[in-house]
C-alpha cells in the first residue's frame, strides 16, 4: 500500500515505472533517478509543439527558442547564477572535458602571448598543471590522465584523508605550482557521500591568485551528485565552473556547465566547431525536448529543495537505524567519517562476513535494487572501490560494501522491505556457506 502523498503520481507512471514500484524496491538514486511527471510532460509537450529549428523564425522554431531561454533560467537559478552563465552540453562527461580542456587551451593561449611580450614568463615554463583528487568521476579523472600520458599536462591527484575521506584544504595548497592552472575537485563523493570543502579550497585560491603575478588559477566543481540533493550556490561556492548532470535530479540525460561570465570573466574554448549555436561554445543544434525537461526538473529543485532534502535525510536516517537494529555489531557504514558532512540520501554499508560480498547480496536479492559504487564500475566484479580504499576502509570491508542511495519518494516502508530483504538474503547466503 502506498503513502496516499504518491499515490497520484504513480497512477501516471508508465507501466514499467509501477513496476518498480509494486514489486521491486529502488535504491540506487546516486546512480540516476527517474524523470519527474512533470518532467516527462514538459518534453512531451516540447517535441509535439516546439520541434522546430530554435534559430528559425516561424512559430515551431520561436517556441523552441523560448522554451530553451526559460530552462536556461531555471538552471542558472537553481545554482544561483546568471542564465548567460549557462550551456547547455550532452551530459557531465561532456561538461566536464571541456573544462579541462579549457584549462590546458588557456594556458597554451598565454605562454604564446608572453612569449611575444616582455616580461610575462612567470607561470609559463613547464606543462600546465592540473589539480584534482583522487576519488574524483572518470570523465576527471580519465581526462587529466590522459592529458598527462599525452604530454600536454602535469597532473596532481590528491589523496582524501584516510579520516574525513575529504580532500584537505591544506593539501590542495601545497599541490600548488608556478604552472598551477586549474583545481578540478568534486562537490559531493558519489559512493561515501562526503561533501568537499568547496568554499574554503576557492576561498583561499582566489587568495592565492592575487599574489600571482601570472595567470590564474581556475576553480571547477562536478557538482553531479549535490545538485537536487543540499543547497548549491556558485556564489557561496566561488567557482568558475560548476557541472550539472540531469539525470541525477529527475531530468533526462542532458547536462549544462555553469561558468562566471563565459569568455569574458573566465575563459571557455569549445571543443566541436558548427553552427555557432551556445554562442559558439558549444555548437549543434539544440536538443529542445531535453533542454525542456531540465529545465522543468531544475524549476523543481528550486521550489522544494527543502523539502526533498529534510525528506531524504529522515529516510536515510530510519535506514540506518533499521540496518544497525537487525545486524548489530556485522554493520560498518562506510560513508560516516569524522567531523565530515554526508549527503542526506547516501548510505554506504558493509555487512561483515566471509560470503557478503556487495555485489554477492545483491545479486541475491529479491526486491532491492542497488549497486556496490559507481554504475560506471558495475563491471568491476568482486574488486573492492578504490574510492572506500582511497578513504581508508579496510579492504574486506570495502569488499562487502553496498551503495544505498534513497529518493524523493522513498518511504519507511520501502526501508522495511529492504532490510528484511537484506536479511533473507544474508541467511540464505550464509547457510549455503
Amino acid at each position: 500500500k502506498l503513502d496516499p502523498r504518491y499515490q497520484n503520481k504513480v497512477n501516471k507512471m508508465t507501466h514499467t515505472q509501477k513496476y518498480f514500484v509494486y514489486f521491486r524496491i529502488y535504491m540506487d538514486y546516486n546512480a540516476t533517478t527517474p524523470p519527474e511527471p512533470e518532467v516527462i510532460q514538459a518534453i512531451s509537450e516540447a517535441l509535439q509543439d516546439a520541434w522546430g529549428n530554435p534559430s528559425s523564425n516561424y512559430i515551431a522554431g520561436a517556441k523552441a527558442k523560448a522554451i530553451i531561454n526559460q530552462s536556461r533560467e531555471n538552471v542558472a537559478r537553481m545554482v544561483g547564477g546568471k542564465a548567460e552563465d549557462i550551456i547547455f552540453t550532452s551530459g557531465g562527461t561532456e561538461a566536464n572535458n571541456l573544462v579541462l580542456h579549457t584549462a590546458v587551451e588557456h594556458f597554451r593561449k598565454h605562454c604564446r602571448a608572453a612569449e611575444q611580450g616582455a616580461g610575462h614568463q612567470n607561470g609559463c615554463t613547464g606543462l600546465p598543471h592540473i589539480i584534482t583528487s583522487n576519488v574524483e568521476h572518470d570523465s576527471v579523472k580519465l581526462v587529466a590522465q590522459h592529458l598527462e600520458k599525452e604530454g600536454k599536462a602535469d597532473v596532481t591527484f590528491v589523496p582524501v584523508s584516510k579520516v574525513t575521506a575529504r580532500v584537505e584544504v591544506e593539501d590542495i595548497i601545497a599541490a600548488v605550482r608556478p604552472n598551477t592552472c586549474l583545481i578540478s575537485v568534486m562537490l559531493a563523493n558519489n559512493e561515501t557521500g562526503v561533501i568537499m570543502p568547496l568554499q574554503e579550497i576557492c576561498q583561499r585560491i582566489k587568495s592565492l591568485n592575487k599574489q600571482r603575478e601570472r595567470l590564474r588559477i581556475l576553480l571547477h566543481t562536478d557538482a553531479a551528485q549535490a545538485l537536487g540533493k543540499i543547497r548549491v550556490d556558485v556564489s557561496d561556492l566561488g567557482v568558475d565552473y560548476l557541472t550539472i548532470v540531469g539525470h541525477k535530479f529527475y531530468a533526462p540525460r542532458i547536462g549544462a556547465l555553469y561558468v562566471n561570465g563565459p569568455g569574458t570573466k573566465t575563459p571557455l574554448y569549445p571543443m566541436l566547431f558548427g553552427g555557432g549555436q551556445e554562442r559558439n561554445f558549444r555548437p549543434g543544434t539544440e536538443n529542445t525536448p531535453m533542454i525542456a525537461g531540465l529545465g522543468k526538473a531544475a524549476e523543481l529543485v528550486t521550489s522544494n529543495l527543502s523539502d526533498y532534502e529534510s525528506h531524504m535525510q529522515r529516510i536515510k536516517l530510519y535506514l540506518e537505524e533499521r540496518l544497525q537494529a537487525v545486524f548489530a555489531g556485522r554493520i560498518r557504514f562506510n560513508s560516516h567519517f569524522l567531523g565530515s558532512d554526508i549527503l542526506p540520501n547516501t548510505c554506504n554499508v558493509s555487512i561483515l562476513g566471509p560470503r557478503l560480498q556487495g555485489w554477492r547480496v545483491l545479486s541475491n536479492c529479491r526486491r532491492l535494487l542497488a549497486s556496490v559504487g559507481a554504475a560506471c564500475h558495475s563491471d568491476s566484479g568482486n574488486r573492492p572501490s578504490h574510492i572506500l580504499l582511497s578513504c581508508g576502509v579496510p579492504s574486506e570491508v570495502a569488499a562487502n560494501a553496498m551503495r544505498l542511495s534513497v529518493g524523493r519518494e522513498t518511504t519507511e516502508a520501502d526501508v522495511d522491505a529492504v532490510v528484511e530483504d537484506l536479511r533473507e538474503t544474508v541467511q540464505l547466503l550464509e547457510e549455503m556457506n
